[in-house]
């Protein structure tokens, strides 16, 4: 399957909820909901689970499928709250990732789960 350049993947999300008369549901409040909502749904698959289960579940055919479908909607929602707020991801993730760099120095972060504030 080839790639899609994340502008073909939200003209895609758009014209789908453009077809739809959508538009009037999408509030900012009502898709950050759906990104919750769907985000919860994705970890529901996993719930209970050890580790050696929730590879399992990836191996199967039903079961990626499941994760595949969860996965998809939440960045259905995220690629759709983005349009509406009009928010470039790629500068965004762009912008956090340098943030993140500053919080998480390599020489401080390597090898620990620990978050920034106790590094």
């Amino acid at each position: 399957m080839a790639q899609r350049t994340m502008e073909e993947m939200i003209d895609a999300v758009v014209g789908f909820c453009r077809d739809r008369d959508w538009d009037p549901y999408h509030g900012l409040k009502d898709l950050s909901i759906g990104i919750s909502t769907e985000a919860g749904e994705l970890l529901d698959l996993f719930r209970f689970k050890n580790d050696d289960e929730c590879k399992a579940l990836l191996e199967s055919v039903k079961g990626r499928a499941d994760i595949s479908d969860e996965l998809a909607d939440v960045f259905f929602f995220v690629l759709r709250f983005a349009y509406v707020a009009d928010i470039d991801l790629s500068d965004a993730l762009a912008s956090k990732m340098e943030k993140n760099a500053l919080k998480y120095p390599v020489d401080k972060a390597r090898g620990s789960n620990r978050k920034y504030t106790e590094l």
